[in-house]
């Protein structure tokens, strides 16, 4: 008996093959999930199967051309009005499926009409705001330019007031029209 039991042990050389996992139960979604998460997680290397989307339903393209044509005359077997329930329930399934795609579609558009709309409007604002940023900017470095012309303006007299009085009134009168006459905050 001892051989017996040899020939059914592992090699030590060879791995083994799957091993006996204990039987779990998933009490909770939660669970459920960790449970299914480890399962993927044994063996990263193999692809998790991702499904596909499922596709929308299509109604059948109604017929080109239709063999069993009912006619119009009295004395219709009792089959037939089981024929035409079904093609008039179909064809009125078509047509409800076709409504709703034409007023998916104009949602669809709808959206992007809007999407665009309010981006045009984004852009419009944003240069608007840009302008006046840079309207502001402008106005700053003229200030800063002017005050600068200014403080060595004051300089300036003190040192050459016995020099021509007339450039100094030129120069006062090009740094006054530089200054911006605007306080911030206020109108």
């Amino acid at each position: 008996m001892a051989a017996h039991t040899e020939k059914h042990e592992k090699a030590p050389g060879k791995p083994g093959g799957k091993e006996a996992q204990p039987l779990i139960i998933a009490r909770t979604p939660a669970e459920e999930q960790r449970l299914k998460l480890e399962r993927l997680m044994r063996n990263p290397d193999k692809p998790a199967p991702i499904p596909d989307r499922p596709k929308e339903w299509n109604p059948r393209a109604p017929p080109e051309f239709v063999r069993d044509v009912m006619g119009s005359s009295a004395g219709a077997g009792s089959g037939e009005f089981h024929v035409y329930r079904h093609l008039r329930r179909r064809e009125y399934q078509r047509q409800d499926f076709l409504d709703t795609m034409a007023e998916k579609q104009n949602k669809d558009q709808d959206y992007l009409d809007k999407v665009e709309e309010n981006k045009l409007a984004a852009d419009e604002r944003t240069a608007k705001r840009r302008k006046k940023r840079e309207k502001l900017k402008q106005k700053k470095l003229m200030a800063k330019k002017a005050k600068q012309d200014g403080g060595k303006g004051d300089e300036e007299p003190d040192k050459s007031s016995s020099s021509g009085g007339d450039e100094d009134r030129e120069r006062e009168a090009e740094d006054d029209a530089e200054v911006p006459s605007f306080i911030m905050g206020k109108k």
